[in-house]
């Protein structure tokens, strides 16, 4: 197989992975993950990877799984993120923030408002309402609508009055 052929595959076996993760069928998804990184490891198949161990409550798998994708690519904003979200789930807070804050700042990444969300639930989470809710704002500005961006405005907005 040429490398060409190894990425097409790679890429074919991500796709089907993904399809099994949001059906729901998780350790078929990991397999196939697995399977992808073999043939051509991609950040996109490590961040994928991470984020099935983390619905099965994986969690320092999940983050060594991003931190692969990060020496893969490291312009992948999505990996920085997820591993700041375990973090929070960890309640590693602080350690969260470096993490979020290079998401913000990643070259490649969508959707840019997560981490901004992100960020302002750990500020939130601190009682640091000023920093919290410029996150928040920044989200808003990336991502108009996002209805957590929005609540999490009005809910600190209430907290201070």
């Amino acid at each position: 197989m040429t490398g060409d052929e190894r990425y097409r595959e790679a890429v074919r076996l991500l796709q089907e992975a993904y399809g099994h993760q949001m059906a729901g069928e998780l350790d078929r998804a990991i397999a196939l993950y697995s399977e992808s990184i073999a043939l051509h490891p991609t950040a996109e198949a490590h961040t994928f990877l991470g984020w099935t161990y983390s619905f099965q409550g994986r969690l320092d798998e999940a983050i060594a799984e991003c931190k692969q994708a990060i020496a893969v690519d490291p312009d992948f904003g999505n990996p920085y993120n997820d591993i700041g979200s375990y973090l929070i789930k960890l309640g590693r807070l602080d350690e969260a923030i470096p993490w979020l804050e290079r998401a913000t700042r990643a070259p490649r990444y969508e959707p840019r408002h997560y981490p901004h969300c992100n960020l302002g639930q750990v500020y939130w989470a601190q009682g640091l309402l000023a920093k919290a809710r410029l996150e928040f704002e920044r989200a808003l500005e990336i991502e108009p609508q996002y209805e957590a961006a929005l609540a999490a405005l009005e809910a600190i907005d209430r907290q201070l009055n």
